[in-house]
């Protein structure tokens, strides 16, 4: 069973961390937004540190979260932004009192390396979801989806029929999050289980080869093969090829599953977009992909 941490109430603490790259942008705005959802905002040293491309070396780094981790008064703990560098300091951290009194996590992007890490090797739900470094150009939808997420209200997504989409319902625990990451936890600890499972996927700044190459990896492994349903979020900012590729990602997606016949839906608002949509991960799930829609619901 995935232990569901308790969900945040009004005057609850929480804490802000950068376990990855260095903070670029000023996050005075989602702060006070957290604080007008009656949040009690504590930043970590983190927040304000660099070294080179981080946040601050990864001493500096792990230890800022392990204090939170372990202080019981922080109901839950929100990542800034990711970049990459979670995974250099992911094995630093001890789960052991966290374990015990499991709170909410929160990021997308780099910060898969933590939320697959909560879902495969402690079974904790985690919140892939908007973080303060992208709250400035979030939808207010998507904005309203991780308030609801924290505070346990409830959360119900449907997206626009698309073309590709393969037509199914499913029911199944939900896990994912960015494609890159995910491959790069492989053989890990950290790494999921694919097995009966609903996954939603997503990528940026990749190319169309690399983006077929992890999916026949998860295909040849024999991840694909498991699943209960396919999510597929946003691909953007995929870098051309000097001779055309021939594929969409939609269609090399379809490809790679075709053998398979659960369901599959694309356009979903999740990933590096501004509609990017909390989604709980390790929560029981129905998707439903019909000829008008696709429709997600926690059960």
């Amino acid at each position: 069973m995935i232990k569901q941490p308790p969900y945040l109430k009004k005057g609850d603490k929480i804490a802000i961390v950068c376990p990855a790259r260095k903070l670029r942008t000023d996050i005075t705005a989602a702060l006070s937004l957290l604080e007008e959802w009656g949040l009690v905002v504590i930043e970590g040293k983190s927040v304000h540190a660099q070294y080179h491309q981080f946040a601050g070396d990864d001493q500096l780094r792990a230890e800022d979260i392990q204090i939170f981790l372990d202080n019981p008064d922080i109901k839950a703990v929100i990542a800034a932004r990711g970049g990459y560098g979670t995974v250099r300091i992911i094995d630093d951290l001890d789960f052991s009192m966290f374990n015990k009194s499991p709170k909410w996590i929160v990021g997308f992007s780099d910060i898969t390396v933590l939320l697959s890490h909560l879902t495969n090797a402690l079974n904790i739900q985690s919140i892939h979801g908007q973080m303060p470094g992208s709250f400035a150009k979030g939808t207010a939808k998507s904005l309203e989806t991780l308030r609801k997420a924290l505070f346990g209200e409830d959360l119900f997504y449907t997206c626009e029929h698309h073309d590709l989409n393969r037509r199914g319902e499913a029911k199944g625990i939900l896990i994912g999050g960015n494609l890159s990451i995910l491959i790069s936890l492989e053989g890990s600890v950290s790494q999921m289980d694919y097995n009966d499972k609903i996954l939603f996927l997503e990528d940026v700044g990749e190319r169309e080869y690399a983006i077929d190459r992890m999916l026949r990896m998860l295909k040849r492994s024999g991840k694909l093969a498991g699943l209960k349903g396919l999510i597929i979020g946003a691909f953007t900012e995929i870098e051309a090829e000097d001779i055309p590729y021939g594929e969409t990602v939609e269609q090399l997606i379809l490809e790679i599953v075709k053998e398979y016949d659960y369901p599959v839906c694309f356009g979903f608002p999740v990933g590096h977009i501004q509609d990017n949509q909390a989604l709980v991960l390790g929560k029981t799930t129905r998707l439903i992909v019909d000829q008008q829609r696709t429709s997600l619901n926690y059960v």
